[in-house]
C-alpha cells in the first residue's frame, strides 16, 4: 500500500478507534461488561470492514480507474448491508449487549466515513501523473 493510502487508512482508523474506546467506556458504565464487549466487537468489525474496503477501492483505482466511482458506490452499499447483517445476526446474542453493539456500530461507521472524507480532502493526490521524461516544450 503506497504511503498516501496508508496515511488515509491511519487517519480514518485512529479516530474510529477513539470513538470505539469512548463507546466502550460509556457502554461499560451503562450496560456493564457485556456492553463494553459489544462496543469493542463493533469497533473491530467497523475497522476491519472499512479498512478492507478502502484497500480494495485503492487497488481498483490503480488497476481499473474507469471503474473507480462505480466500485466505490457498490463497495459502500455492500459494507452497509454487511453491517446490517451483523446487527441482525447478533440481535439476540448473550455474548455481549446487542444495543451497545448496534449503537457503537453506527457511531464507529459514521466516524470512519467522516475521518476518511477529511483525510481525502486534505491529501494532495495528483489527478494526472506528471511526465518525468525531462523534455521541455
Amino acid at each position: 500500500m503506497p504511503s498516501t493510502d496508508a496515511r488515509i487508512l491511519a487517519q480514518a482508523a485512529v479516530p474510529t478507534a477513539a470513538v470505539g474506546a469512548v463507546a466502550a467506556i460509556v457502554s461499560g458504565v451503562v450496560a456493564g461488561g457485556k456492553g463494553a464487549v459489544g462496543a469493542v466487537v463493533a469497533t473491530v468489525i467497523v475497522i476491519l470492514f472499512m479498512g478492507i474496503g478502502l484497500y480494495v477501492l485503492q487497488r481498483t483505482a490503480k488497476s481499473l480507474p474507469h471503474l473507480f466511482q462505480a466500485m466505490g458506490l457498490m463497495l459502500y452499499a455492500a459494507q452497509i448491508l454487511l453491517l446490517f447483517v451483523f446487527v441482525a445476526a447478533f440481535k439476540n446474542t448473550t455474548l455481549f449487549n446487542p444495543r451497545a453493539f448496534a449503537l457503537t456500530l453506527v457511531a464507529a461507521t459514521l466516524a470512519w466515513i467522516a475521518a476518511q472524507t477529511r483525510a481525502h480532502m486534505k491529501s494532495k493526490i495528483l489527478y494526472v501523473e506528471p511526465d518525468n521524461s525531462g523534455h521541455s516544450s
